[in-house]
């Protein structure tokens, strides 16, 4: 295989899973605006962006080594579920202070799976455990926030500008913004620390 560009996600996970390397580098580069993008729409205290966009890297790192093409959903969607529980969880495990705050930093490579040695299967019961603390984590969000202020978020998410934001809801791109701050401000205070 010649150029890696023209393969689709699941041809670039079939490779990557038979040894060709270059078959990572290629999602890397094809899903890294996708994570800078969901990390840049969250905060994380006692962090910064490229802590979560670390984070996201992980998950993205995570849905290539989890994902099962015979499955209904396309690679697209899996890795865009993974990066973003990826980092939901590392704000959760920040706001319960249950970790110490993401500031050191380690480096990100192809061969994560060798430095850190082969992550194994989650049981059934760690599956339901991140389920219920995700789920709860949803619902911290929902209480914290107005319905207004749930929708920017929704569509920071989904990797909006402000100015597109502000043109969908029909406000200024100030009022987006102040929303937002709010947001970060709203979610510090639902960490229970």
């Amino acid at each position: 295989m010649e150029n890696y560009q023209e393969l689709t996600d699941e041809q670039l996970i079939a490779g990557n899973r038979a040894g060709e390397k270059a078959c990572m580098d290629v999602l890397i580069e094809r899903y890294k605006s996708q994570v800078r993008r969901q990390a840049r729409a969250l905060y994380l205290i006692g962090g910064d962006s490229d802590d979560l966009i670390q984070e996201g890297m992980l998950g993205l790192f995570k849905a290539v080594r989890d994902y099962q093409p015979e499955k209904e959903a396309s690679f697209e969607t899996f890795a865009g579920l993974c990066i973003s529980r990826q980092i939901y969880s590392a704000i959760e495990a920040s706001n319960r202070q249950k970790h110490v705050p993401l500031n050191s930093y380690v480096e990100l490579s192809p061969r994560l799976g060798e430095e850190a040695g082969d992550p194994k299967e989650k049981s059934p019961e760690e599956l339901l455990i991140a389920q219920e603390s995700l789920e709860g984590l949803y619902e911290e969000i929902r209480d914290a926030l107005s319905p207004f202020e749930q929708e920017i978020l929704k569509a920071c998410l989904n990797g909006q500008s402000y100015t597109e934001i502000a043109a969908d809801l029909h406000k200024s791109a100030k009022s987006v913004d102040n929303a937002i701050q709010r947001i970060r401000r709203k979610l510090g205070r639902t960490g229970r620390g």
